[in-house]
């Protein structure tokens, strides 16, 4: 296989199946006018989500804590890059606030990297997931974390907070790395989801990938099999959908057939649960993919 990364070519038509509600609606208008207010981010708008629309009109948002300037430039991300924010330690109240005003019953969580940190964020995260817990009693929570460039202990650091759900995205194929992720290590990413679970063996592990990008079926087929050797519970698959022309290409749309066939793949390796779609994204119906419900573990 040649050991070309990405290839460059022109914009796709972006194909019919492929639409996502525009966001407008009053539930769409109160949620933007709450994060606004309380100082906070949502990976929904950073990173350009395309079911912005559709979640927030449902009243349901990722947050991402610890600002919203990444040290890393992984080249699918709209997220800003550059020198980071100062840490706000007040942010873990607002955050807990946003999700008592919006009555949810489901947080996700997530961050960009903070590599400028020793433990990579860990801390905030911790913070975030127990202000929720003192101010929504009964709240489940899902953190999606960053690979904290391999810390264990900045892993136990979150996990002593007992979130529902651990996400680690792996995002693409090894192939891939080094363009798409960049900053990022395959073997990394593999071993800090396995830490998780030896570590916290009652929480459901979560990881996904985009698709797209010029990876190749059996390489997808592969790192789902990666995923599952390392114990990984709960699986995404979704299309990569370029933020702008300064991000990477899209190769190809995956057509709704090829997704289906992963997924019934994912269920045929022992994945507890596996959503797979086009629009799908890591945190999208989070609270639909876990195996058990936090209320009854």
């Amino acid at each position: 296989m040649s050991a070309a990364l990405v290839s460059i070519t022109p914009n796709l038509p972006r194909p019919a199946w492929l639409r996502a509600p525009a966001p407008v609606g009053q539930n769409y208008r109160e949620l933007k006018d709450l994060i606004t207010r309380l100082g906070l981010h949502t990976v929904c708008e950073s990173a350009a989500c395309p079911n912005v629309g559709e979640c927030w009109n449902h009243r349901t948002a990722t947050f991402m804590i610890l600002g919203n300037v990444c040290t890393r430039r992984c080249g699918f991300c709209a997220v800003q890059k550059g020198a980071p924010l100062e840490v706000d330690y007040d942010e873990p109240r607002r955050v807990a606030e946003a999700v008592a005003a919006l009555g949810l019953r489901f947080a996700v969580i997530t961050s960009v990297n903070r590599d400028d940190r020793k433990d990579g964020g860990a801390e905030l995260f911790a913070l975030t997931i127990r202000a929720i817990r003192e101010r929504i009693p009964g709240c489940g929570v899902e953190v999606l974390v960053p690979d904290f460039q391999g810390s264990h202990a900045a892993m136990d650091l979150v996990l002593d907070a007992a979130p529902d759900v651990l996400n680690h995205n792996t995002e693409t194929v090894p192939r891939l790395y080094r363009q798409v992720r960049l900053g990022a290590q395959y073997e990394r990413s593999l071993d800090m989801l396995a830490y998780a679970k030896r570590a916290a063996p009652r929480t459901p592990v979560k990881s996904g990938l985009m698709l797209g990008l010029g990876e190749t079926n059996e390489e997808v087929l592969r790192v789902m099999h990666d995923l599952r050797a390392h114990h990984v519970d709960i699986l995404t698959l979704g299309q990569y959908l370029r933020p702008s022309l300064k991000h990477l290409p899209i190769v190809r749309y995956v057509p709704p057939a090829e997704f289906d066939d992963l997924r019934g793949a994912g269920y045929a390796m022992g994945f507890a649960h596996v959503e797979s779609g086009p629009l799908v994204r890591s945190s999208y119906h989070a609270a639909d993919c876990v195996p058990v419900s936090p209320a009854l573990r």
